[in-house]
């Protein structure tokens, strides 16, 4: 009679433990269209003219700049690393970092300082050759430019936090979070943040990945040293409060309690 007592009270303490359970799951559900992509986004055709931000030279850039022209002998003195590339072929000169210092400026053989900071890379180029011109160094010198730590950031709601390094200097919002392991199940898909540094100061966007409208912003295309911030949903936020933490171990217990009692039974 004891025994029958004890299954009873058994499985009475299962059928609580069961509902508890189903609680604690219902309310770490997320609606399912919160978790797609452009739920709304039919067939057809978008428009291919998203504009392509061109990233502005900062502080602490690094720049790969090369110089050639019909002269070989008179271009090598402007691409010091040439003779490290180790038999590199005439007017071929292998990249050299530029850091852009403290005072937004680069130092340039035989030119000297040179402003960068605040402009593009075509921007530069053209300054650069214009100087080379005028200064009569070169004649029809071309200058090449790129980024030698073109990078975004990727922080929060996301399976991979990451830094991604980006060769060939371009990269969309939808690429960076592929690169970091997609958003998880929690993060806050209409609230994208994206960071971005220009002239010393700072600009925030939040953007809705749940919209299409994201595919002709101009934050679609990110620039180097771009911070993208994904934000936890409402699920995320009261599962981090100090009650959702003690449930793993209170379940935990009850577990315990329910192996126990189903070992004296036997």
């Amino acid at each position: 009679m004891i025994i029958m007592f004890m299954k009873i009270g058994l499985n009475n303490t299962l059928i609580g433990c069961i509902c508890v359970l189903t609680l604690f799951t219902s309310t770490s559900c997320t609606s399912g269209k919160n978790l797609r992509y452009f739920p709304d986004l039919k067939d057809g055709s978008i428009q291919s003219n998203t504009p392509f931000p061109e990233s502005v030279i900062q502080k602490s850039d690094i720049l790969s700049i090369t110089v050639s022209s019909l002269n070989p002998e008179a271009s090598a003195i402007f691409n010091p690393g040439a003779a490290a590339a180790g038999g590199a072929a005439a007017g071929a000169a292998a990249p050299q970092g530029y850091l852009v210092n403290t005072e937004g400026n680069i130092q340039f053989p035989v030119i000297g300082s040179i402003k960068a900071e605040g402009l593009t890379k075509n921007q530069l180029k053209d300054k650069i050759a214009k100087t080379l011109i005028d200064s009569k160094l070169l004649l029809d010198p071309i200058v090449t430019i790129r980024y030698m730590n073109f990078r975004v950031t990727v922080l929060g709601e996301v399976n991979h936090p990451t830094v991604v390094n980006v060769p060939n200097e371009k990269i969309s919002l939808l690429e960076a979070l592929g690169l970091a392991g997609d958003m998880t199940i929690y993060a806050k898909r209409t609230n994208v943040v994206v960071i971005r540094e220009v002239n010393d100061q700072k600009t925030i966007k939040r953007l809705n990945l749940n919209s299409d409208e994201i595919f002709t912003s101009p934050y679609y295309y990110l620039q180097s040293n771009d911070i993208v911030y994904v934000e936890p949903n409402k699920t995320r936020v009261n599962s981090a409060s100090s009650g959702m933490q003690w449930a793993p171990i209170i379940m935990s217990g009850v577990s315990l309690v329910l192996i126990a009692a189903t070992l004296f039974i036997k």
